[in-house]
């Protein structure tokens, strides 16, 4: 249910040809050409942009030919380049530095692992805290968000505040290990740790004395028993 509200908000109709652009090349699963252009009829270059696209299903390759009243090609008559993995990084990168802030956002909620990968890292605190509300994005990309150490506090809060997340230890883990991580946030999660990094963790001069204290105080009580 938390997923079909945040899909309610998003209208492709109003995003960038730039976004469309990348949400095709970085596309994980055919709804979103789908998607794309039953939002976009009436823009001719997007349902152009689909009908030259070799991922783009065959069926609905017909049907924009159909709309656009001029012949389809066949998938084997498109050449699609293979770039290679570095570089198609490297150009997509490249592309969403030159969006705006606002795309960005519209890109953040529709976008690909590569592309969540890198609005991740954005300087822009509203770009970050979007990405979170992608419905695709998994559990062991915010566990690498809360490994963060170039992350924003507002990022590491609201990530406390999915009970589904919560629940991965591995999360939990970077959250506690985190310097970045707000003592408040940090300390009533260093109970969850297991013993042997609890351990750890009272050594470990990264994080504040507070959490030091606390995992000490643990491993201390548990021991003791």
């Amino acid at each position: 249910m938390e997923d079909e509200k945040i899909l309610i908000g998003i209208d492709l109709s109003t995003a960038s040809k730039e976004v469309i652009e990348l949400l095709i090349e970085d596309a994980s699963e055919p709804s979103i050409f789908e998607e794309i252009a039953r939002t976009n009829l009436n823009r001719p270059d997007v349902l152009t942009l689909l009908l030259e696209n070799p991922d783009t299903p065959d069926e609905l390759r017909q049907q924009l030919a159909n709309t656009l009243n001029i012949p389809a090609e066949r998938p084997s008559e498109i050449v699609k380049v293979k770039k290679p993995p570095e570089v198609r990084a490297q150009g997509i990168l490249q592309r969403i530095q030159k969006l705006s802030v606002s795309e960005k956002i519209h890109l953040a909620l529709r976008g690909g692992k590569e592309v969540r990968t890198i609005l991740l890292r954005d300087p822009s605190k509203e770009v970050v805290t979007t990405v979170l509300d992608n419905p695709k994005i998994t559990e062991g990309e915010i566990e690498l968000a809360a490994r963060s150490r170039s992350i924003h506090d507002e990022v590491l809060r609201k990530i406390t505040k999915k009970r589904e997340w919560m629940k991965n230890y591995g999360i939990i883990f970077a959250l506690v290990t985190n310097p970045k991580t707000p003592p408040g946030i940090a300390i009533p999660l260093v109970s969850e740790l297991k013993t042997k990094d609890l351990a750890i963790l009272e050594k470990n001069r990264n994080v504040t004395e507070g959490v030091r204290a606390i995992a000490k105080k643990f491993v201390r009580a548990r021991r003791a028993h």
